[in-house]
């Protein structure tokens, strides 16, 4: 098994990683795949299932839909060329992907949302579909967005094609245990064997490099939206707030000794910026997801602005062990909201943000996993309920718990000697199943929880 870091870690647009990333990177394959055939197609067609269509409107998965087929990705996405786009596409009825262009698309009969029950494979699912001249479909294929980004075609979610192809790694380890075993044989810490995984993928400096990128993305993130008033878009009318926090704090600053639970506010607020630029559609780092993008960041801001002695020189072992233990979730549990609730979004950033504050704090192997496992086992049964299926309540406080918890999770760890009674492996399967167990109500769909009983209109 390999996940690569910047599998995990990913360059995106916001809301959402398997509702705006996803569904963008299934347009993107079905249009090389569209560039293969012998035949050419005239128009495109796709239907959006189960949690795609029921939250799909407040995760802008339509507009992800629309502009992949334009030809647009996510890792270089250009808003203001994705707007001018928009509205030719809605005034035009028409893509005109490379190769392939012009070809008959209308947003608002082409894109239709399918509210029967989700396709067999997993609750986000999506097919796109070639027509002939007269509309007829002469070629279709089903993807399912897995979360974080991660797309399988129905051919490869059947035949288990979610792992790597290539060579083997050198510490391939499969769950925490194994990492703990690893780590204890090799003398290596968790960062050192997943670097040394990474390298027999690419050459030092394009790891070095590729690292340094995310981190700059993650904090130009977070110093965009302290600097940004105003409404979220969606209807809910939700201020964003990290500015004003930030800007209380920072006037507070050389007055009176502020009250220590004050550092709360900071994480909260760092994470809260990361997700309220999410929420506007900005530029953000998938960690493991979009809906929990804040969580690692603002650990790792929190650390760098406030822990004494720490640097940014440090910041790629955050990664590389975060990565790691996001790794062992999504391959044993899941890292989505729409199959196991929020426990596999923010908690499972937690869990890697705790992770790697808590190796580049000097922790060992031990501690390092007994921090993830506090990190995730405090997260068990949160549910996915997002108001009107948009990523914003209570999705953006959310990030900032999580981030709290993070820090919480790290400090007792390293408070002891590594030994607990709760194996890292124990709560992640036990989050499996807890989301195998969970209503769909409350996955995702925005047919519970707060979704319901709070007024979104």
């Amino acid at each position: 098994m390999f996940l690569s870091v910047f599998d995990m870690f990913k360059v995106g647009v916001g809301p959402s990683s398997s509702h705006t990333i996803g569904p963008m990177v299934a347009a993107s394959r079905f249009l090389d795949h569209l560039r293969a055939q012998p035949f050419k197609v005239a128009g495109l067609r796709t239907s959006l299932h189960g949690s795609l269509a029921f939250t799909g409107v407040g995760h802008a998965t339509d507009r992800a839909v629309v502009l992949g087929l334009a030809g647009f990705l996510a890792d270089d996405y250009d808003a203001d060329k994705a707007e001018a786009e928009l509205a030719r596409i809605k005034e035009e009825h028409t893509v005109s992907p490379d190769g392939l262009g012009p070809l008959a698309f209308h947003p608002k009969d082409d894109v239709v949302f399918d509210f029967g029950p989700p396709l067999p494979g997993h609750a986000n699912g999506l097919i796109l579909r070639g027509l002939d001249a007269q509309g007829d479909v002469v070629t279709q294929i089903t993807y399912y967005s897995i979360g974080g980004g991660f797309v399988l075609t129905e051919a490869e979610l059947a035949a288990g094609k979610d792992t790597d192809d290539g060579p083997p790694v050198p510490y391939p380890f499969h769950t925490a245990a194994e990492m703990l075993q690893m780590s204890e044989t090799s003398g290596k810490s968790i960062a050192r064997m997943k670097r040394e995984n990474e390298l027999s993928r690419r050459d030092a400096g394009d790891l070095d490099k590729g690292l340094t990128r995310i981190w700059e993305v993650m904090n130009a993130c977070i110093d965009r939206g302290l600097s940004t008033e105003g409404t979220l878009p969606g209807g809910l009318n939700v201020r964003r707030r990290a500015k004003g926090i930030h800007d209380a704090l920072m006037a507070e600053r050389g007055l009176n000794q502020p009250a220590p639970h004050t550092i709360n506010d900071w994480m909260s607020m760092y994470a809260m910026a990361v997700n309220e630029e999410n929420a506007a559609g900005g530029q953000v780092v998938t960690a493991p997801t979009n809906g929990a993008a804040g969580v690692v960041p603002a650990t790792i801001r929190y650390w760098l602005d406030h822990v004494p002695g720490a640097t940014v020189k440090a910041v790629p072992d955050f990664l590389l062990t975060a990565a790691a233990i996001g790794g062992l979730i999504k391959f044993n549990a899941s890292i989505s909201g729409a199959e196991c609730g929020c426990q596999a979004e923010v908690g499972s950033a937690s869990a890697m943000a705790a992770a790697g504050l808590c190796a580049v704090m000097g922790g060992t192997t031990e501690q390092i996993e007994n921090a993830a496992e506090i990190a995730l086992e405090h997260h068990l049964g949160m549910t996915c309920d997002p108001i009107r299926g948009l990523v914003q309540v209570p999705c953006i406080e959310r990030n900032g718990l999580g981030c709290i918890k993070a820090v919480s999770a790290a400090s007792l760890a390293l408070r002891g000697d590594g030994v607990h009674l709760v194996p890292l492996d124990a709560a992640i399967e036990t989050m499996r199943q807890t989301g195998m167990d969970m209503s769909e109500k409350y996955k995702e769909t925005a047919l519970g929880g707060l979704a319901v009983n709070v007024p979104n209109c």
